[in-house]
């Protein structure tokens, strides 16, 4: 890909700053780029009825190029306008583009340019970086952002930012830098912490465990009259209790959030609990949740009954999973595709797989759109009752049909081929993998040519074998010995000799 155009012509200022504009791209060579090409965009692609872009104009055009290259063009031509100087949203738009097409040493570059710029910047900005970067595991990047408020939008972090920032921080188990983030918003930015930033700290506390500590913060809380523990807070503190085994103290905790606190929760608390008991295999208990919420006004959703359904498939109740089911389309909701594949992986764990490709095509009926997880877990259990034959036909009629399968469909179609002695068969469907890109698990092909050498066919077993060696896999140990020893049964020695000079090669 072109990415060799400076964002500013080197002869052209900014009428901001009597700084000269440094390409983002060019800021990430170590070699003298060569000279910058002609844009890419021409005056007439930006607006074809007017010499002038907008700023409005400017965003939605950078906002809609898949390109980063040619946002960077688009920006460009809009600068070169006369009267023209971009501003907060024009750079957002850019920043976003390239941060999604990891071009982080252009985000970089033009950060560094923002800082001699004399238009106000929004933190928007910075917050909208720090949750990209958060995504690609660059936490670093994260604390930089953050510290980028004050250097550029000129202005001290707001509650907003540094509860940003922290809860990035906490669910990315970044504890180093959550100390740092809140000794330095104590030093530097004088931080008062209101409900929300507590309740961070107490999931932080929560995610590893440290349900005392997590209890000390909220006594802070309740000492601070801005930052009252509220709903949250508790249900925090429930889901933590229940994932520790103590679901007696998480509903004592419940009814003193209710009776002292005053605190009414809704269906999301009410799906902590519920998820408390299935997990623990305690689904009647998650039912009974269920039935204390239709009693007292709080309308179960489709995640409270989803939740109870996965806990009865869980222990192997089917009968009461299918109930769950029907009261769900009783109350007129639509389960997703998640309560779908539940139910059908519970049919298939208890033999039922027909009832599992009925459910199927209700599922299809209804408008729910079934995934690849969903497929895989029809073509698992006919794969477990041997019905190979008819995972291949679904195999190939989802193919037709447009389905979206993954490499997990077609491994498990091979695994079942192997296990039932198929092998013959498996090699054709290992041909039928290969023509679509789609590779078996590395202990699978090496299985598949030891058995091809025990049963006799080592001729097939070589041509698996350097067929896999010719794209870069390695065999396994176990796997030459078999190729060694079946081909010397044979007294094909040249053979022998031509495998391992291929070993050595």
């Amino acid at each position: 890909m072109r990415i060799t155009t400076s964002i500013i012509d080197k002869h052209r200022r900014f009428t901001s700053s009597s700084r000269l504009w440094v390409s983002p791209i060019c800021f990430s060579q170590k070699k003298k780029p060569d000279p910058p090409p002609d844009s890419s965009i021409s005056p007439v692609e930006l607006n074809p009825k007017t010499k002038f872009i907008s700023h409005e104009s400017a965003v939605n055009l950078i906002k809609r190029e898949r390109d980063p290259q040619r946002a960077l063009d688009l920006f460009n031509k809009a600068s070169q306008q006369k009267g023209f100087n971009h501003n907060s949203a024009t750079y957002s738009v850019l920043l976003d583009n390239l941060v999604r097409h990891k071009k982080f040493q252009a985000v970089d570059a033009i950060l560094h340019q923002m800082k001699y710029e004399t238009c106000k910047f929004q933190e928007g900005v910075f917050l909208n970086l720090m949750k990209h970067f958060s995504r690609f595991d660059l936490h670093e990047k994260v604390m930089e952002m953050f510290q980028l408020i004050q250097v550029i939008a000129r202005v001290k972090p707001s509650l907003n930012a540094i509860s940003t920032c922290l809860n990035l921080l906490v669910d990315s188990g970044e504890v180093d830098s959550v100390r740092r983030l809140l000794l330095y918003a104590k030093q530097h930015l004088g931080l008062q912490p209101n409900t929300c930033i507590f309740n961070i700290l107490v999931k932080h506390h929560c995610r590893i465990g440290d349900v005392d500590s997590a209890f000390r913060v909220v006594e802070e809380m309740k000492r601070c009259e801005i930052s009252y523990p509220n709903l949250i807070t508790y249900s925090t503190l429930m889901e933590c209790l229940f994932a520790q085994s103590k679901s007696k103290e998480a509903m004592a905790l419940f009814e003193n959030m209710i009776s002292r606190e005053g605190i009414s929760p809704d269906p999301v608390t009410f799906n902590v609990m519920i998820n408390g008991f299935c997990r623990s295999g305690e689904a009647e208990r998650g039912k009974m949740i269920v039935e204390f919420m239709k009693k007292n006004g709080c309308n179960p959703n489709v995640y409270n009954y989803s939740a109870l359904m996965n806990g009865f498939c869980k222990e192997g109740k089917t009968q009461e999973a299918k109930e769950v089911f029907e009261e769900v389309k009783e109350m007129g909701l639509r389960l997703d595709t998640v309560g779908y594949t539940t139910l059908m992986n519970c049919f298939c764990r208890n033999g039922q797989v027909d009832e599992a490709m009925e459910l199927l095509g209700e599922m299809k009926a209804s408008g729910c759109r079934a995934d690849a997880l969903t497929y895989n877990v029809i073509l698992r259990g006919l794969s477990s009752e041997g019905r190979v034959e008819e995972a291949l036909e679904m195999l190939s009629q989802w193919g037709c049909e447009g389905v979206h399968l993954n490499k997990g469909s077609y491994r498990i179609v091979l695994n079942a081929l192997m296990k039932n002695g198929e092998l013959g068969e498996a090699v054709k469907f290992l041909s039928l993998m290969s023509k679509k890109g789609v590779w078996p698990h590395h202990a699978t092909w090496n299985e598949l040519v030891v058995r091809l050498c025990g049963s006799g066919k080592a001729e097939i077993g070589v041509r698996v074998m350097t067929g896999f060696m010719g794209i870069g896999f390695k065999p396994e140990p176990e796997c030459w010995g078999a190729v060694v020893e079946s081909i010397c049964k044979e007294r094909k020695l040249l053979h022998v000799f031509e495998l391992l000079d291929s070993l050595v090669s």
